[in-house]
């Protein structure tokens, strides 16, 4: 039997849990481009400690999971134009919309935040978009 939805499923256990956390701690929503952003451009500074350690936390949580348990099977491309571009877009898009997956998607979403699903829709959309031109058309990925 396949298991590898109980992967997806803890981990948005865990994004829900962390995102109800950082709001009753910190009265803000857990947005990660805002929270990196702040790190970026400097006007997170105040709060560089909390930031760092969020930031940490999404790239060694992970790691170690993987070293631990196994990382689950992928079918990320090897093609690092492909990489690339979908990062440069991705940052685009979260500046367009102010905000990302975490504050729009499972933030957003739970508070019934007319910008948060407006927002997830469109970038649900042009991700969909995306990977038809990329995967279908261009044959890229």
């Amino acid at each position: 039997m396949q298991t590898d939805w109980l992967y997806g499923l803890a981990g948005g256990l865990v994004i829900g849990l962390s995102a109800a956390i950082y709001l009753l701690v910190n009265g803000r929503v857990m947005g990660a481009s805002g929270i990196l952003g702040g790190l970026v451009d400097g006007s997170g500074y105040v709060t560089a400690m909390e930031r760092l350690s969020f930031i940490g936390g999404l790239v060694f949580v992970p790691a170690l999971f993987a070293v631990f348990v196994g990382a689950p099977e992928t079918h990320l491309t090897g093609n690092w134009i492909v990489l690339i571009a979908a990062g440069l877009l991705v940052g685009v898009g979260t500046r367009i919309a102010n905000g990302c997956t975490s504050g729009h998607g499972v933030c957003g979403i739970s508070r019934f935040s007319l910008r948060g699903m407006v927002a997830t829709v469109f970038y649900i959309g042009a991700g969909g978009v995306t990977v038809m031109l990329f995967k279908h058309i261009l044959g890229v990925i």
